[in-house]
């Protein structure tokens, strides 16, 4: 039952607030009247509720395990009380007994899981309102659970290829910056006593080294307040946009991020189409997902077409963000009535796309890794050594 802040007029003209939990603001209206209080305002409100996080795992168990229920007759509460006593997250057991209580009140299962946005996104949500108007919950929840398995599976796949170089030059400037700092100066007091000019290669890597341990701190703290400027930009719709434009044309990694949003987006409006939801409807949702603002602003501009009486392939081939190969089979599925199974062949199309490029760009970056971090460390070590091999051959000169 909803919650409800008002302010009124007592009869001896003194203003009085509070909140009032009613079925809905005309019964609060009439209970403020039957105590001799005037309604001023009355509002519905809006209970804040802490940001929760669970993992996708969790809820892709419990979707499944949810429509076997459902499937094999357990009404929702039933179904509810049962799945949140069997679960081990203690956050997520809070979120299923809040929606249990809310459908036990009299709401629908979708308004109830509308209100945890953090946990049911609006695709979720949407999707098991046309469950319940379409009488195939059940249907619909192993369909959200089988989209969200490829969808999860597909972010790792990206995040893991995006990782791995990141992850390696970041141990290698660790393993430069403590040789630079730690092992550089011993050899650089060893020159020193033994005298004489350094080769410029050897003088290069002392500077470097002096240079990194009195600027050091400053570097580092430069470095966290670029990144720091990035992600503050990053969050304008501006600077969304123009970072997104740059990824996707990006070297290496744009034909994967390109093919990862397509697969995404089939899979997404191929999951919303087959499960009843309109396609305006779908395309709102739909680039909200995207994840790159370039791809939302092509998507939210197809559905004004489609609003003007367009077909969706026209639009989406004007953007020139889609391949024309999916443009030509969304217009296929058009044209044969058949658009979430030509949306979900695509999808999977594109999902093994993604595979194959992140095995190409694992590949590719290997050796090239590799080839950079030897020329940096073979460089520091020849350098060191070098006035080594002269002395060497002074001596025996």
């Amino acid at each position: 039952m909803p919650n409800y802040a008002w302010e009124g007029k007592a009869r001896s003209g003194r203003i009085m607030k509070g909140t009032m939990q009613a079925p809905n603001i005309d019964a609060v209206y009439s209970q403020l009247n039957s105590q001799m209080i005037t309604p001023i305002k009355v509002v519905e409100a809006k209970e804040k509720r802490k940001k929760v996080s669970v993992p996708t795992k969790d809820i892709v168990v419990f979707t499944r395990q949810f429509s076997t229920m459902i499937d094999a007759g357990l009404p929702l509460v039933q179904s509810l009380e049962i799945l949140s006593s069997q679960q081990e997250n203690k956050a997520f057991k809070e979120v299923l007994l809040s929606v249990k209580a809310d459908v036990e009140q009299g709401s629908t299962l979708s308004d109830a899981l509308k209100k945890h946005p953090s946990v049911f996104d609006e695709l979720y949500s949407s999707l098991v309102a046309a469950g319940e108007m379409g009488g195939m919950l059940d249907t619909i929840l192993n369909r959200l659970a089988a989209y969200m398995e490829k969808a999860e599976k597909l972010k790792k796949r990206v995040k893991g290829a995006l990782t791995y170089p990141i992850v390696v030059i970041a141990i290698a400037v660790i393993v430069v910056a403590v040789i630079l700092i730690f092992v550089i100066p011993v050899f650089q007091k060893m020159f020193a006593d033994f005298g004489g000019e350094l080769p410029a290669p050897t003088q290069f890597v002392i500077n470097l080294s002096q240079g990194l341990k009195k600027y050091g701190v400053f570097i580092v703290i430069g470095i966290f307040v670029v990144i720091s400027l990035i992600k503050k930009y990053y969050s304008t719709p501006k600077g969304r946009k123009k970072i997104d434009t740059l990824l996707l044309k990006a070297p290496v990694i744009s034909d994967l991020i390109r093919k990862s949003a397509v697969a995404r987006f089939t899979r997404t409006l191929g999951t919303m189409i087959s499960s009843g939801v309109q396609l305006l409807d779908g395309l709102d949702i739909v680039a909200k997902t995207a994840g790159n603002k370039v791809i939302e602003e092509a998507i939210l501009n197809a559905k004004v077409s489609i609003s003007q009486g367009k077909t969706i392939a026209e639009p989406i081939g004007e953007s020139g963000v889609f391949p024309s190969m999916v443009v030509r089979m969304i217009a296929v599925g058009e044209a044969t009535g058949a658009m979430d199974t030509m949306l979900n062949k695509i999808a999977d199309f594109y999902e093994e796309e993604v595979d194959a490029a992140v095995d190409a760009l694992t590949s590719m970056l290997e050796p090239m890794l590799m080839v950079v971090l030897g020329s940096v460390l073979g460089g520091l070590i020849v350098s060191m050594y070098l006035p080594i091999f002269k002395l060497a051959g002074a001596a025996g000169g």
